[in-house]
């Protein structure tokens, strides 16, 4: 191999390493960029979420077991529009000592879809359940 191709191959190189550097260094910042946005924005939902409805809403039956946890009760309130996100209702059930500490009180409750997220782990931990009338 000649001088001329010896350097060109070493430029090459150098080019092919500084621009993988680079495009590791991108996906890095990208990465971290949308870790922090998703984490903000999940954060703030936590902490301050709206109801899925304006007021004043349509009312909506929900049927609690006595077997069921707070994850199927998430995914049941999200099933029924009260909710828009699970696990920041489940994030919002540790907050606010709904589960753990507090029995989960099987029963019929009634819940509005303008209600925040907040304000139904409040209502089902809390709330008055419904009498059942039988026929």
């Amino acid at each position: 191999m000649s001088r001329v191709t010896k350097e060109i191959n070493k430029v090459t190189g150098t080019i092919i390493g500084v621009s993988g550097k680079l495009i590791i260094y991108a996906l890095v910042i990208l990465l971290l960029y949308e870790g922090i946005t998703r984490g903000f924005s999940f954060g703030y939902e936590v902490f301050n979420s709206e109801g899925m409805a304006p007021a004043p809403g349509v009312d909506k039956q929900v049927v609690i077991k006595e077997e069921d946890g707070i994850i199927d009760i998430a995914k049941m309130l999200k099933e029924k529009g009260l909710i828009d996100n699970e696990y920041i209702f489940l994030v919002q059930s540790i907050f606010y000592e709904y589960g753990k500490d507090h029995k989960i009180k099987p029963g019929t409750f009634t819940i509005n879809n303008s209600m925040p997220s907040k304000d139904i782990v409040i209502e089902l931990r809390d709330g008055s359940v419904e009498e059942e009338t039988k026929p």
